[in-house]
């Protein structure tokens, strides 16, 4: 389900098709607005100036209000992309309205060059009709890149510097409180590490339940049930736990670099030798106790690796009936009458195996029973046209008397929401004008704030409701050709890696009963289902989002 929070107006249409047809994007952010004075009217009526002068038709106007840059994800952009046959440019009023990464840039205006469509920019006279307008874009791009490196390697030039002098970074850790103060021989604040006692009792009490034999699960169970909770008042889980263990911080070193690359690499970005050194900080636990701990950890780590849940194809899309949480591999050990040991297998809850039965229960289904019952229930669909076409009648139905009525009140609520934005600008527009004294600027800005908080709180349930269901209507071969060419996919593939992609893009969520068995399966259908599982139609660029989901209840 598409949700469009951002504003379109059309204006200036023609039907001569010798005109050249523009598309216009502006964007603002909240705090750009009030703080730099970027209006979207304004904007939009320069843009709006420069076409009537070049004597161009305005295909329409793409607005993104409030939303930040940094994305490509915003409804407006989106939306414009997607129409990119039906217009001849995109004309911006500055670069950065496009996106603030100029790689995200070099992206989109590739996107629009391989559809035939031109790109402007009026505030740097860019434009990329020509072999020197490109030229001078990439150049301009190459630019602010290099630029961008050069201030993201003097930053990191400047926190190594200081973590080498025992220096905290920021960031929020257990155990200790992150204090901004000013140091005479700085330019900036620098921050400094002060012992959180209270936290400080829950560090020590992990090291020496660890010291005592406990394992990670063991520890989070037993801290869960005493009431203790991490930094951001959560309960402990198993990695918490092997996170604190293996903190230099505790013992007064300070750790820099660990993780390279994290935006790109996340946790297999870990550097082998990142910088360790004495911290200007007071430790919570002694060396001893750190370095017995360091040694059960070396010694624990040789052990063999437990075996991993790629094969089993349910992890992940079947949910905890207590808690709601993800299902995960679990395995118990019995014993024959022989003497000779076997493994079971379960899906057991996700929050019970990492955080402790304190959290939740393990609520184990037998991998054995799940999974055949799953393939079982989707082969039977894909062979019953009678039920697929019964599904899709009804499905079709409540889409044009639940869901439509719910989309036009949705529209209704965001056109509101964006008065209120403009409402905003305009007051803020008045006080700076000295129209408005600082009192009565207040008292309206903080009712058009309530306002707005008013309104989305309106429309969160309507998206709750429209969430997973049907754009438009479906037919029953779309439905039956795609089973089909799931279970096809899935059987004659090789490995269980793929099979368990291909179960869990066309299965969006299993949920089970209080009984243990299997109590609905939730279909979801797409362009990407579609593409995935019949390669002779190649890979799609769809992102899924456009999708229909058919509940199967037992």
């Amino acid at each position: 389900m598409r949700t469009n929070l951002a504003t379109t107006t059309t204006v200036n249409y023609s039907t001569d098709s010798t005109i050249k047809k523009v598309a216009i994007y502006a964007r603002v952010s909240t705090s750009e607005q009030a703080e730099e004075g970027y209006s979207i009217d304004e904007q939009l009526s320069v843009l709006r100036q420069w076409c009537e002068n070049q004597e161009y038709s305005v295909y329409d106007e793409f607005t993104d209000r409030g939303i930040s840059g940094k994305s490509m994800n915003r409804p407006a952009l989106l939306r414009m992309l997607k129409e990119a046959n039906h217009f001849d440019m995109v004309i911006v009023w500055k670069m950065n309205r496009l996106a603030r990464n100029i790689l995200d840039i070099l992206q989109m205006v590739k996107m629009l060059e391989d559809k035939q469509v031109d790109f402007r920019s009026f505030k740097e006279n860019l434009e990329t009709e020509t072999p020197a307008g490109k030229l001078q874009f990439h150049m301009l791009a190459a630019i602010s890149e290099f630029e961008r490196d050069n201030i993201a390697e003097n930053v990191k030039m400047g926190m190594t510097a200081r973590a080498k002098e025992g220096a905290w970074n920021g960031g929020r850790v257990l155990g200790y409180d992150s204090v901004s103060e000013f140091v005479s021989t700085k330019k900036r604040k620098q921050t400094k590490l002060i012992i959180n006692e209270d936290e400080a009792r829950t560090v020590r009490k992990v090291f020496h339940l660890y010291l005592d034999g406990h394992g990670y699960k063991s520890i989070a169970n037993k801290l869960n049930k005493e009431g203790y909770r991490t930094k951001l008042g959560n309960p402990f889980s198993f990695n918490s736990v092997k996170t604190i263990l293996e903190n230099p911080i505790y013992v007064g070193l300070i750790r820099y670099n660990k993780q390279v690359n994290w935006s790109k690499k996340r946790r297999k970005g870990t550097n082998a030798t990142p910088h360790i050194g004495k911290g200007q900080h007071e430790p919570i636990i002694t060396e001893d106790v750190w370095m017995k701990t360091q040694e059960r950890l070396k010694q624990r780590s040789k052990k063999p690796n437990r075996v991993h849940s790629g094969e089993f194809v349910l992890t992940g899309i079947m949910k905890c009936p207590e808690c709601g949480a993800s299902m995960v591999l679990g395995r118990t050990t019995n014993k024959r009458k022989d003497g000779t040991r076997y493994a079971l297998e379960y899906y057991v809850c996700g929050a019970w195996k990492s955080k402790g039965s304190t959290v939740c229960h393990s609520n184990g289904v037998r991998v054995d029973y799940a999974d055949p019952f799953v393939l079982k229930k989707l082969t039977s669909l894909a062979e019953n046209k009678q039920l697929v076409e019964d599904i899709v009648e009804k499905i079709n139905t409540r889409h044009y008397t639940v869901l439509d009525p719910l989309i036009k009140e949705q529209e209704q609520l965001r056109i509101k929401g964006e008065k209120y934005v403009l409402q905003k600008q305009q007051i803020l527009d008045l006080y700076k004008d000295g129209i408005l004294n600082k009192l009565d600027f207040q008292n309206e800005y903080n009712k058009l704030n309530e306002a707005i908080r008013y309104n989305e709180a309106q429309i969160k349930p309507i998206e709750s409701q429209l969430t997973g269901d049907q754009v438009q209507a479906i037919s029953a071969y779309q439905v039956t050709n795609t089973l089909r060419d799931f279970l096809s996919f899935y059987k004659n593939t090789g490995t269980a890696e793929q099979r368990k992609y291909a179960m869990q893009l066309l299965v969006k969520k299993i949920t089970i009963a209080p009984t243990r068995e299997i109590e609905s399966i939730q279909i979801q259908f797409n362009n990407k289902v579609a593409s995935e599982t019949n390669k002779e139609e190649g890979p799609s660029n769809d992102d899924g989002s456009s999708s229909f989901v058919i509940t199967l209840d037992y």
